[in-house]
Parts: C-alpha cells; structure tokens; sequence
C-alpha cells in the first residue's frame, strides 16, 4: 500500500522563487529564506519520496472565474510552469502519477467530495515557488507531484473544517493505493499577509506563531475558525493558510514538530515546518475504504457494451478528446474539413488516432476511450446523424438499428447551421430532428 511519510507545510509567496532565479542566497535579505528550507530540502532527500501531493491554490493563473471550483485534482502526467505575465520561469516540467492521482480522485468522490479535476493546465507559483528550493530539478526531478487546487480566491469557498475533512479523507485515499509508493503532503501558502486595500502590508507575527503552535497541538481548533477570523488575524489574503489543514488531516491525530522556521522580510510571513505522523495506519480502515470506493461502479462490468468515461480513459484519450471537442471553435473544423492531414499534424495526433477519425470508425474510437459527445461532434462536422453512429457503435446497418425505434424514420444530429447538418439534411430530405 502506499505509506505518507510526513507533512511539509511551506509558504509559496513569489518572492521564494525571485530569490531563487536570481541566486541570492548570498544577500543577507534572502538568505534566511535558503536557510530555512534547507531542511525541507535534506528532509526529503532522505525520505526520498515517490510522490508529492501539493496542495495550493492558483493565483487565478490557469483557473478563471468562468469555472472556479473548490477542490480540483490534477490527473495529468506532467506539469509545466504557468506564464504568470512576465514569461514562465526557466524550470523543467515535472512529471504527473496519473494513477495514484485517479484513485485519489475515486475515493474523494466516494467520501462525497464533489471534486473536480483538470489534465494539462500550467502550475503557478502557487506550486512551483515552493518546489523549486525543494527539490534539485536539473536536469528533470526527483519526485512525481499530483497537484490539489484550492479555490481559496472567490468567495464562498468551503470552511476551515472542511479543508480538514478533505486531508483526513486525503489519508484515507492515499493509503487505500494498492501500489507500495512513498507519498509526502505539501501544504503551501501563508502565513499572515493582506495584498489588496488600504490594509494592503497588513502582518501579524504574533498570530503566525500561534498558529503553528495550534497547527501542530490543537488542529481542531483551527478547524473550528471561521474564514472572517482568520482574515482579521493574518489578514484577508493570509487565511488561504486554512489550506494547510487539508495537510494536517492527512497526517495522524498526533504528530512530532522536525523543523519550523519563520522570516518576515516584507509582505508575506514565510514559514516552513516538516511534521511526521506517530500513528500507524489502521488495516481495517484501508480495507473497508478500498470496498467504499469501488461499491459506485460494482456491477457495471456486467452490462455488455457498457464503458464508463472514468479518469483512467479521460487521461489516455485526452489528445483526441481534446481534438475533436475543439470541433466547436468554427477555424478548427474548418481547418480540419480544408485538409484533415495537416490539422491532425498540427495537433500531434498519432497514427492510430489519425486512421480511426479517416475511416469514421465510430465503434473503435469508442472503444479507443472517444467519450461519444466527441463523436456526436464529428458526426455533425461531417454530415454523419447520430443514428448512424449509435448503429455502428452496435454493429448493425443504420437500417437494422432504426427497426428497434419507435419512431424508425427519424434521423438528427447535433443542432446547428454547419456544412454537416445541411449534408445530411440534404441526403434526408429533411428528416426530424427531435
């Protein structure tokens, strides 16, 4: 099973990154920040973990307002460095562990955290102002992450307690893996520190320290605070620091303090703190959570033809996927209807997937892991209905399949005003599209 080693609580205010690129470990200003995460540094090149889970929030970076979500899971492969504004850092991408990430997500959902989760969106320094001091990363890193994105920026977002809650569940997951890997919990952000307003530079050392004393002793405490009083201790921007609570749940009850430093040099209080459980995982509580999370989908093995879009196929199928759901911007289908070779080139489309889109192979597509909203997409691009692609998904002749229907003669696709309807229509003679 996989085992967490400890917890890492470190802030991830940009400055840890500008101090790094610009090699001021010398300056006596930036010094003490090298200084107090070296020990993080030491403490994971000898705990050498498989996988990092950082949990942190995006500056509104990768994530807008148009879909901002509380809790969203990375389940990619690799993640690269945002451009924040000013050109992405000079750091190599760091690999994903899709595999452990999707189970972690299976069990979220199954302790009904309605989770949502993302594959190929850039992390920001949020995430990687922290790392790039605690890992080596030259030339590639050491470790894996799975990235957890807090939506910590637009209100309402969820209490402290439920951070807390997530981290306990977090432990439950992580712990349920089959697989025998070494997983370290990074909480970022904090400490006390207001960017926005008159209140702009507001800070609070005193509070900062007591909080790392709760953090450690008394996380129950902390989790029974409201979001308003963390703002009027550390400021507004300072209680995304409920964030590290998600870490602490996913420690045990009681744990021992290795390392904690804190540097205020100028608007965010910078700490770092490594915390190692002393209690032993339970095997009863493993067992029983690794039968909770699979009860949803037992059974459906049993229902022939039946595929779930699960995040192991969204993670394999995601080029194509990402392909043909861009069948909705009206230059990519033209694109692809003006010369199909060149647009599969430009999207980096490999054979196979080139050969199944040629032949219109609605079945293997299926079965390739083409979630069917893609193939009703291309259906209406290319003037197929998608009473032709619900028959060949069966195997049968679109004649054979129309005989099982109430209504045999219908035919429709998507609704729309493009090439493909009109090709269809045309072919028709204008069959009902309801």
């Amino acid at each position: 099973m996989a085992h967490i080693i400890g917890g890492i609580a470190a802030s991830h205010t940009p400055t840890i990154g500008f101090a790094y690129d610009r090699n001021k470990r010398d300056d006596p200003v930036w010094a003490p920040i090298f200084e107090n995460f070296a020990p993080l540094a030491a403490w994971l090149a000898e705990k050498r973990p498989d996988v990092m889970v950082m949990i942190y929030n995006d500056h509104v970076t990768s994530f807008f307002f148009d879909h901002y979500s509380a809790f969203a899971l990375g389940v990619g492969s690799e993640w690269s460095v945002a451009d924040e504004g000013g050109g992405a850092r000079d750091l190599p991408p760091v690999k994903g562990h899709p595999q452990l990430a999707s189970h972690i997500g299976h069990s979220l959902m199954a302790d009904e955290f309605d989770m949502s989760f993302f594959q190929h969106r850039a992390l920001d320094h949020g995430c990687f102002s922290p790392l790039s001091v605690l890992c080596p990363h030259e030339p590639e890193w050491p470790v894996s992450i799975v990235p957890l994105q807090m939506g910590v920026l637009q209100f309402p977002i969820p209490t402290a307690r439920r951070f807390y809650k997530l981290g306990q569940a977090l432990r439950r997951a992580i712990e349920s893996y089959p697989e025998d890997l070494r997983v370290a919990i990074v909480g970022t952000g904090g400490l006390s520190h207001q960017v926005h307003g008159e209140r702009a530079g507001f800070n609070n050392p005193d509070w900062d320290a007591r909080f790392l004393d709760l953090f450690e002793r008394d996380p129950e405490q902390l989790a029974a605070m409201t979001i308003a009083e963390y703002a009027e201790l550390g400021g507004f921007e300072g209680a995304e620091v409920v964030m590290w609570l998600t870490m602490r749940g996913a420690l045990s009850a009681n744990v021992v303090c290795k390392h904690r430093s804190y540097y205020l040099p100028s608007m965010t209080g910078i700490a770092t703190a490594i915390y190692e459980g002393t209690d032993a995982p339970n095997p009863a509580i493993i067992e029983r959570q690794r039968r909770h999370l699979a009860s949803e989908l037992s059974g459906v093995e049993r229902l022939e033809g039946t595929y779930p879009f699960t995040l192991e196929r969204s993670v394999k199928a995601f080029r194509i996927n990402d392909y043909l759901h861009r069948m909705v911007e009206p230059s990519h289908r033209e694109a692809f209807l003006a010369d199909p070779e060149a647009s599969f080139e430009a999207a980096g489309l490999t054979e196979k997937e080139r050969d199944l889109i040629r032949r219109r192979d609605w079945r293997g597509l299926m079965h390739y892991g083409v979630i069917f909203f893609m193939l009703e997409k291309l259906g209406a691009v290319t003037g197929v209905s998608n009473l032709h692609i619900y028959a060949a998904m069966r195997g049968e002749t679109l004649e054979a399949f129309q005989r099982t229907r109430n209504a045999p003669g219908a035919l429709y696709s998507v609704a729309g005003k493009g090439a493909g309807n009109l090709a269809w229509d045309q072919q028709t003679g204008g069959a009902s599209h309801s």
